[in-house]
């Protein structure tokens, strides 16, 4: 890929200059609590960005439990897959890349001949039209967990006296004192002078935070085949009456192309497990557009209770959340891990950057807050949009995506936030 300013992670290149010039900590004692993608991916960034920090990664999960084969789908925008292809991590050969986007209002909305082919609202964003290899990529959970957790096993075991693996240690207390320590207590109580949250969880599980809203929404998530003269590389969204409706491109499987299937219901009329295969087969078919083509087969769907769960600041002293633990979002803007290395990029700038942790923190909090701000509140008012019954709400969001369509500028700053935050 040539080397350009959108080449480099969330369009940001001055991040990856020599570390000559800056003016961080001298030292710095820093604790990353959770091991998964936004954790480790903070871990390797601050081992590599912040060459005298002391770093010690903290996880209930013991080290020898093999992660690879958690299936979870994860969509990553292409900013995201340049910030792991930057650290030597990205797995191309297990990843789909996403060369389109088709986003779409299933009836009843809006039919006019001037909305394109089929009639309907719809957008289409492809990497062509933007001049990017790609719009992101499509992934398991274990894919990218597993070269993540080898390349942070690799570097601590190269300088074992700065870098800690602490796996198989649930952190039980986090504790700030007011000489600016944190005390993570493990095993035994140890003192950092700045701890990272990024044990996250789903919504469901987790203690109710600052901002708290239950959507009222399952989402059933496997995968489906579909028909054999689909185009590859196509991300889906629906916009139905009941919820949205996507489909996340698979890399093919025996032959077959596969993609991951997120299909949201209203917890109160959701009948969707108590239908047959060929039953949900028959539904989502006849909300799908033409365009996918029909289905030909479903795994076994999971369902996941949905809400929004944010806190109102990632800083609190000497604390700071990303991913999951600062905030939890509806999948319909399938934003979350995306902003959550937003912040962990971020974190570590501020942290090579600043001469000292605090101006640090005041530096993330600030230049965090328009793209954490704007994705909560867009993603927020999709997800509610869905279970108000306003006269004229479909049609409305119809005339939006026709609009938005018609207007390629409006189109483009779009597609640039989708890859790479709000800049």
């Amino acid at each position: 890929m040539p080397e350009s300013t959108a080449s480099h992670p969330f369009g940001a290149s001055r991040a990856h200059s020599s570390s000559q010039g800056a003016t961080g900590p001298s030292s710095l004692r820093l604790a990353v609590v959770g091991a998964g993608p936004a954790g480790l991916a903070l871990a390797l960034l601050a081992a590599r960005y912040l060459p005298l920090a002391q770093i010690s990664v903290f996880d209930a999960r013991p080290l020898e439990r093999d992660v690879s084969g958690d299936p979870r789908t994860l969509a990553l925008s292409l900013g995201s897959v340049q910030l792991l292809q930057r650290l030597k991590v990205w797995p191309a050969a297990q990843a789909q890349a996403i060369r389109e986007v088709h986003v779409s209002q299933a009836p009843p909305t809006l039919s006019a001949s001037w909305f394109g082919a089929s009639g309907e609202p719809e957008v289409h964003i492809s990497a062509e039209e933007q001049a990017v290899p790609q719009l992101g990529a499509v992934l398991s959970y274990g894919q990218l967990v597993a070269p993540l957790q080898a390349a942070w096993q690799t570097a601590a075991a190269l300088e074992p006296a700065r870098l800690f693996s602490r796996f198989g240690q649930p952190v039980t207390a986090i504790k700030q004192d007011n000489a600016g320590e944190v005390e993570v207590d493990a095993d035994i109580a140890e003192r950092f002078d700045l701890a990272v949250i990024a044990e996250g969880g789903v919504f469901s599980e987790q203690a109710r935070k600052s901002l708290s809203h239950d959507y009222r929404q399952n989402a059933w998530v496997g995968t489906v085949t579909l028909s054999p003269g689909s185009p590859a590389g196509v991300a889906y969204e629906r916009f139905t009456r009941r919820g949205p409706l996507a489909l996340l491109p698979l890399p093919d499987q025996d032959g077959r192309r596969r993609a991951a299937l997120v299909w949201c219901q209203p917890q109160d009329d959701d009948d969707v497990g108590s239908l047959s295969d060929a039953q949900r087969l028959m539904v989502l078919n006849q909300q799908l557009p033409d365009a996918v083509g029909p289905l030909l087969d479903i795994s076994a769907l999971k369902c996941f209770p949905l809400g929004l769960n944010a806190e109102r600041t990632l800083v609190d002293r000497r604390c700071v959340r990303i991913g999951n633990a600062a905030q939890t979002l509806h999948p319909v803007a399938g934003q979350g891990l995306n902003l959550g290395l937003r912040d962990a990029f971020s974190l570590v700038e501020a942290l090579r950057r600043q001469p000292s942790v605090d101006s640090a923190l005041r530096r993330v909090e600030f230049q965090r807050a328009p793209d954490r701000w704007a994705t909560i509140v867009t993603t927020d008012a999709l997800a509610r949009s869905f279970v108000w019954r306003w006269p004229g709400l479909p049609a409305a969001r119809g005339v939006g995506l026709a609009a938005l369509q018609a207007l390629p500028p409006v189109k483009r700053l779009l597609a640039s936030q989708m890859m790479f935050g709000r800049r």
